[in-house]
């Protein structure tokens, strides 16, 4: 680095200070993520292999392959300590029961806690692998599927085909649960917001972070599912029939073999594995956050660094936090469950609250920064609170049970923003205990 882009960078990190102390804070953080890296935290906690699995055939069930196609790009987190049973029970007759399960669930999550103990240019590196983890891994499972399934579905069944086994007859009430399936990807992509006092440039780095996944995730996600739709061979088997509980891993099985479809999920693992770590570092930093604003209990330890300018007890008081709210799937699935599947419910909201804000409220009061939409601000804003409200509130497009409807509405009542890391991970085991290892394809 010259004298020139030394200046350049000791200026933006003057300009980046200055705007913080603007707000009320001191720099204390180690402020040495690039735009890039802030843009792999993002992409990371969106990722696309990590949320397809679990959602893929339920939303080729809801409207089949034309929803699929053109709505569904991407979703997130799958349940890694299940995904690692799933590898086991799949190259053995070893099925590991709820205590193996959530073992497992804690190394993960001391794991993540030891990645996000380092400091976090570190950690920007290590989230820059992840990006090329995610591209390169979804190439290579595309690749295989397609190469190893010699017969594929024709394109007008990929793009018009209209499928509905929900049991609603409404069809527009069936479109919109296969919107659902996108609402996954789009509950991470605010980490960028949540890295930027660690970032260089931040009025610019961030923003520019949230549009750089978002826009990356559409692509790698879209091009995921044609590859993978095209290769159904079997719609009855392989999506359909009850007993395959992950559609993908079926469809892996079925053109690429027992040995191959194990590696592609080792793919899949590893883009789990990126993601809750990214989740832990966004989520450790919201923490923080609040702790500086004396907003949590033990705030006063919280709010510390280490030497590395990095807030280490608040990655920890994560991964205690998460290691309670696992608790509950030793006995009850169902109670994790509705648990954790509020979190995009209730990060959509955190979401829509600032944008009305915006546009309603401070319409013409607003400052915009460097980095802003200009006149496309207010419509944007229009279109993306009207896209949330309709999918938060399509659960009710029906008559649903009340029961369960109140159990989803008290945990979203009770749940704090640092759940996001564990969303799915009650799914796994129904997901994989049953998966029919037999080819039905080819």
């Amino acid at each position: 680095m010259d004298k020139t882009e030394l200046d350049e960078a000791g200026s933006l990190y003057d300009h980046d200070k200055a705007v913080l102390e603007k707000l009320g804070y001191k720099q204390t953080l180690d402020r040495s993520l690039s735009t890039f890296s802030n843009f792999g935290v993002t992409f990371s906690c969106c990722s696309i292999l990590a949320g397809l699995t679990p959602l893929y055939g339920d939303a080729l069930q809801s409207g089949g392959p034309m929803t699929v196609i053109w709505v569904a790009i991407a979703s997130t987190d799958l349940a890694m300590a299940q995904f690692l049973g799933s590898l086991v029970s799949m190259t053995t007759s070893y099925n590991p029961n709820e205590y193996v399960i959530f073992a497992i669930y804690v190394g993960i999550l001391i794991l993540h806690g030891v990645v996000n103990s380092m400091a976090v240019r570190l950690n920007g590196l290590f989230n820059n692998m992840s990006v090329w983890w995610h591209v390169i891994g979804t190439i290579t499972i595309v690749t295989v599927v397609v190469v190893s399934t010699p017969v594929k579905q024709p394109a007008s069944w990929v793009f018009t085909e209209w499928v509905n086994n929900t049991g609603w007859s409404n069809g527009f009430y069936v479109f919109m649960l296969g919107l659902l399936q996108s609402q996954y990807t789009l509950s991470g992509y605010d980490s960028a917001a949540h890295m930027t006092e660690e970032t260089h440039d931040a009025q610019r780095g961030g923003p520019k972070g949230i549009i750089m996944a978002i826009v990356s995730a559409s692509a790698v996600g879209w091009f995921f599912l044609l590859g993978i739709t095209f290769c159904i061979t079997d719609f009855e088997n392989q999506i359909v029939n009850p007993t395959v509980h992950v559609a993908l891993s079926q469809i892996f099985l079925d053109s690429a073999g027992l040995k191959l479809a194990t590696f592609l999920i080792f793919i899949i693992f590893g883009a789990q594995f990126f993601c809750g770590s990214a989740l832990t570092l966004s989520s450790s930093r919201m923490v923080y956050a609040f702790a500086r604003d004396g907003a949590l209990p033990f705030s006063s330890h919280l709010r510390k660094l280490n030497k590395d300018k990095s807030p280490v007890l608040a990655v920890w008081f994560n991964i205690a936090f998460c290691f309670i709210l696992g608790l509950p799937y030793i006995w009850s699935n169902t109670a994790y469950s509705a648990i954790v599947s509020v979190n995009t419910i209730a990060s959509s909201i955190s979401y829509l609250i600032p944008i009305l804000c915006r546009i309603i409220l401070a319409r013409d009061t607003f400052e915009p920064g460097p980095f802003n939409l200009g006149r496309f601000s207010t419509p944007v804003g229009v279109v993306a609170s009207l896209w949330i409200i309709v999918t938060e509130t399509s659960g009710d497009l029906n008559d649903m049970d009340r029961a369960s409807t109140n159990t989803e509405m008290m945990g979203q009542d009770g749940e704090m923003y640092i759940t996001e890391e564990d969303k799915a991970r009650q799914q796994q085991q129904q997901d994989y205990a049953h998966l029919d290892l037999k080819p039905k394809g080819n």
